[in-house]
């Protein structure tokens, strides 16, 4: 199998499932971290010590919710998926990384503007939340990376059922998973970079 972006010779470009589902992780948490930093600042109307406490019980609703959602598909997906045929090109972890975070640039600002402005109601808890969807992303790529383990494969989908802003691994376009062995790519179970440098 190739690496690249597009499909060649009558293959089709795979984007990793993984890959997908952690892009918007660091940024969220980054964002998330960031906001609730400034946004502990002001007192807000509830007061700081209601909005941090508000805060943490959101992180951890937000990062429940994110890290649970739709495993069922996954996993039917991850089930059913079919080998790669030789021609299907493997989309670098990097190029998929880009795309999502491209294509998700102006929505990250904007729940970036809202959590900040949250703060002047409700301290930091807004930064909060969003840190806790990115930590749900992490840790759903992080369960995705044990199936991968336990069925000795990783998942791929079609970089086309993807939707136009890189992102929906598991939504309605989406029609089947393709597997390949775990060397495959560069990037490792889960999505991470790998560490091995031969295979970076």
């Amino acid at each position: 199998m190739a690496r690249g972006g597009r499909g060649v010779r009558g293959g089709q470009g795979l984007a990793r499932v993984a890959v997908v589902v952690r892009a918007g992780a660091a940024p969220l948490w980054w964002s998330g971290v960031f906001a609730a930093g400034v946004g502990v600042l002001p007192p807000g109307f509830t007061g700081r010590r209601i909005g941090v406490m508000a805060g943490a019980a959101l992180f951890i609703v937000g990062a429940a919710v994110v890290a649970l959602t739709r495993r069922k598909r996954y996993t039917a997906l991850v089930h059913g998926a079919a080998r790669a045929g030789k021609h299907d090109v493997l989309q670098d972890r990097a190029v998929t990384v880009r795309n999502w975070r491209r294509g998700h640039r102006w929505w990250l600002l904007l729940a970036f503007a809202v959590a900040l402005g949250s703060a002047f109601v409700v301290p930091a808890a807004g930064g909060m939340l969003l840190a806790g969807t990115g930590t749900g992303l992490r840790l759903k790529a992080a369960w995705l990376g044990r199936r991968e383990k336990a069925g000795e494969q990783l998942v791929w989908l079609r970089v086309d059922w993807l939707d136009k802003r890189g992102g929906r691994p598991a939504g309605k376009a989406v029609k089947a998973y393709r597997g390949t062995g775990v060397a495959a790519g560069d990037a490792a179970p889960g999505g991470a970079r790998r560490r091995t440098a031969a295979l970076v």
